[in-house]
C-alpha cells in the first residue's frame, strides 16, 4: 500500500500545496477560465472542488490528470511533472533532481 511520506500537518507540505494551488489557479486565468467553466471540462460537479485546490486543501487526483492538462491547455507530461513537485517532491527531486521543469 501507498502512504506519502509527507505528514499532512507539516509546514512545508501545506506551503508546497499552496504554492501548486497558485500554480493551477495561474494556469486557469491565463486560459481564461472561470472555476466553474474549469470544473466543467475536468468533468467535477462542484466549482467549489477548484477553489479548495486553489488553496492548498487536496489533491488532484492522478486519475484526472489527463484532464486538468488538456483543460488547461498544458502539455500532460509537463502538467504532470510540474504537479509533482507540490504534490510529491521527493518522488520529483528523485526523477528529476535539480532539472528545472518547463511551466
Amino acid at each position: 500500500m501507498y502512504t506519502s511520506p509527507q505528514r499532512r500537518t507539516s509546514s512545508e507540505t501545506i506551503e508546497l500545496r499552496k504554492d501548486g494551488g497558485q500554480w493551477l489557479k495561474s494556469l486557469r486565468e491565463a486560459k481564461g477560465l472561470s472555476q466553474r467553466k474549469l470544473a466543467d471540462l475536468i468533468g467535477t460537479d462542484y466549482y467549489t472542488f477548484i477553489s479548495q485546490l486553489e488553496t492548498g486543501r487536496g489533491r488532484i487526483p492522478p486519475d484526472r490528470y489527463t484532464a486538468w492538462a488538456e483543460a488547461l491547455g498544458v502539455e500532460p507530461r509537463s502538467f504532470v511533472k510540474n504537479i509533482l513537485k507540490f504534490y510529491d517532491p521527493i518522488t520529483y527531486d528523485v526523477l528529476f533532481g535539480n532539472e528545472q521543469s518547463s511551466q
